[in-house]
């Protein structure tokens, strides 16, 4: 066994071959491995050796297709992609066992899991009898072997053990005369629990790990020594060692058993459920992807943006209509807001997770201290705003900014600053075509539409389209909220002057 593994996203992912036969009702075979690798976090891929005609009350009828077609399944895998690992499970006759046997010695698979398919969970027999023997040597090839009480018999060439104490020493002579790990499974035992054991005496002295869980009073157990072997297989890979790869199967094969009866398959040894813990864990929503978050929200405050558009304000501006006192007393708010604006960036900065996010929010915390000052230099110099005070609706902005500064979650935060980038570059770039030399606020304009702006505008909404794509549900609810209140707000910032000019 080796650490031969695939990474994609930052987590190992085995590609796992079944080798095995097939079953229509989805609980055995390599349609339960494929589920099961799946299950365990790896790819699986699956050559079939046998076509069985079954369901979950027995087996109707066995065709096995012919043996070079098996070998060219085989070989078409393994020539195209590197394998992780191996599971084995029927494989019907001599023939089949021996063309199987001549690929893993020449392609020698990392891991090898052999599950000794014998007799079907309702009684049917699925290997020939004169292939026993090519089966244990078969066997010599494998890492692990996962025989049931029946099956281990089998492999000793002994009679069934009765009790738990003989399973293991007969998994101990298997183990030793075979040179392979044993996955003893007691499920065939009348106990009150349902005791595994992996046995090692290929040395001097054997070795037993004991894994036990509370038996399940269940009849949902059809294909679970495939399950526990392609699963088995998938966690070998990665694994610090054969006992903890058994222990995490174990606990994954008992919360699928616990699962089957809500699938309600079948009428016969209905199948166990390989996702049930996924599901419930993980729930069945899908994850949006950043593109479709950043249409979604952009078109959630299309209202918005069309009430910004009508605001006599915003129309002044363009045409270059709008009265200076009233233009120059939005500046002066503008410059009020910028403060707290640039502390609420700073802290975005340090609630940041990478570099790249610090410092971009860094640098727009500076960018919004220098704007300030600019404006207090230029259009505020002659000093008839010095002693304006924060309106309602720069007021009301600051505080939900401020707020999401208090809660110190980063991204609820960064979402509430987006609209103060977007919806301004937006505003900018439509004014554009309106500017003209002669243009009263031609720089507001200029300063909004600029490239500057525009990459700042869309780094910030990769940020924050990004965070929102990692979030779960409800945190990607709240940042939408901070989004679009921030976005309501804008609206109100825009409406203010007007509403102040008429009042005066």
């Amino acid at each position: 066994m080796n650490d031969a593994v695939n990474e994609i996203e930052g987590r190992a992912v085995p590609r796992v071959l079944s080798i095995a036969g097939t079953d229509p009702t989805g609980g055995a075979g390599v349609q339960a491995d494929l589920k099961s690798i799946a299950a365990n976090g790896g790819y699986g891929m699956a050559v079939v050796t046998a076509l069985v005609a079954q369901n979950t009350r027995g087996v109707r009828s066995v065709h096995v297709p012919p043996v070079a077609f098996l070998s060219e399944q085989l070989d078409a895998v393994s020539d195209d992609v590197a394998i992780d690992a191996v599971k084995i499970g029927m494989l019907a006759d001599v023939q089949v066992i021996s063309a199987v046997r001549e690929w893993l010695e020449r392609v020698r698979p990392p891991v090898v899991v052999l599950d000794p398919v014998m007799v079907a969970t309702s009684g049917d027999r699925l290997l020939q009898a004169d292939a026993e023997g090519a089966l244990r040597e078969l066997a010599r090839l494998a890492h692990v072997v996962t025989p049931n009480i029946p099956e281990l018999a089998i492999l000793a060439d002994e009679p069934q053990a009765t009790t738990w104490n003989e399973t293991l020493a007969q998994a101990a002579r298997v183990s030793a005369r075979l040179d392979v790990l044993v996955l003893a499974t007691g499920g065939h035992l009348d106990h009150a629990t349902s005791p595994d054991a992996l046995v090692d005496a290929r040395g001097s002295e054997v070795r037993t790990t004991l894994f036990d869980a509370p038996r399940i009073a269940t009849t949902n157990t059809h294909g679970t020594g495939c399950s526990l072997s392609s699963a088995l297989a998938t966690r070998l890979v990665s694994s610090p060692d054969a006992a903890h790869a058994v222990g995490e199967v174990k606990r994954w094969l008992s919360e699928s058993i616990r699962g089957g009866a809500q699938l309600e398959v079948g009428h016969g040894n209905g199948p166990i459920s390989h996702f049930a813990g996924m599901w419930q864990r993980a729930g069945l929503l899908t994850r949006p992807t950043p593109g479709e978050l950043r249409a979604e929200w952009w078109e959630g405050i299309r209202a918005v943006r069309e009430q910004i558009d009508a605001l006599p304000f915003v129309s002044g501006l363009g045409d270059g209509t709008l009265d200076d006192r009233a233009f120059r007393g939005y500046l002066a708010q503008d410059a009020l807001y910028l403060r707290d604006y640039a502390r609420a960036l700073a802290t975005a900065s340090a609630l940041a997770p990478t570099v790249a996010e610090q410092a971009f929010w860094a640098a727009a915390a500076e960018a919004s201290i220098t704007a300030e000052l600019e404006l207090h230099n230029s259009w505020l110099a002659d000093g008839a705003f010095a002693d304006v005070r924060a309106d309602d609706a720069t007021t009301a902005y600051l505080n939900h900014l401020l707020a999401r500064c208090a809660e110190g979650r980063y991204d609820t935060l960064i979402a509430a600053l987006l609209p103060c980038f977007w919806l301004y570059h937006d505003v900018g770039v439509r004014l554009l075509p309106l500017s003209h030399d002669a243009h009263p606020y031609r720089s507001w304009i200029d300063t909004y539409s600029d490239e500057g702006i525009a990459l700042s505008t869309e780094t910030a909404v990769s940020f924050v389209m990004d965070a929102a794509a990692r979030a779960d549900d409800a945190g990607r609810a709240a940042m939408r909220d901070a989004f679009t209140r921030s976005a309501e707000h804008e609206l109100a910032f825009f409406a203010a002057p007007a509403t102040t000019q008429t009042a005066e």
